[in-house]
């Protein structure tokens, strides 16, 4: 599931945010890549709102911050790495250095609710985990992603 919804250019490793903000900013970015598009300030909106709601900071170091944004006309996910962790106020209490967005179409509320469930298998796995925050470059953390 993960494999379909990321391209290359939405996985970054090495990010340095200074919070929770500029994290949901970074990943907003990334949402809107490749084509540049949509404005990652209203990418950045939706998923604020839904943090708002709780955290999407799911623990074992990983946030999956979501929202339906209109603007898309399909799902699509970005991931960032952190390396030194972000405190996303998560129910473990522990800092996230990963970070997977979601975002999609108001119109798929199942392909995202199937997506969150997707990606939180994913990265139940402590080694790939591992893998990603180790990843020396977005390449490498693309293909622990993908499993190529």
């Amino acid at each position: 599931m993960l494999a379909e919804l990321l391209h290359p250019e939405r996985v970054r490793v090495g990010l340095a945010p200074s919070g929770k903000d500029s994290a949901l900013l970074a990943v907003s970015s990334l949402l809107t890549m490749p084509e540049g598009v949509v404005n990652a300030e209203a990418v950045y909106e939706v998923l604020l709102e839904r943090e708002r709601l709780a955290s999407t900071g799911v623990g074992s170091n990983v946030a999956i911050p979501h929202g339906r944004c209109d603007d898309f006309n399909e799902l699509r996910a970005a991931v960032a790495i952190c390396p030194a962790g972000v405190d996303f106020a998560a129910v473990d209490g522990l800092p996230v250095q990963i970070i997977v967005g979601i975002i999609g179409p108001r119109s798929m509320p199942q392909k995202h609710l199937a997506a969150l469930a997707g990606v939180s298998r994913v990265l139940r796995d402590g080694a790939k985990r591992a893998a990603l925050i180790a990843a020396i470059d977005d390449a490498k953390a693309f293909r622990v992603l993908v499993g190529s």
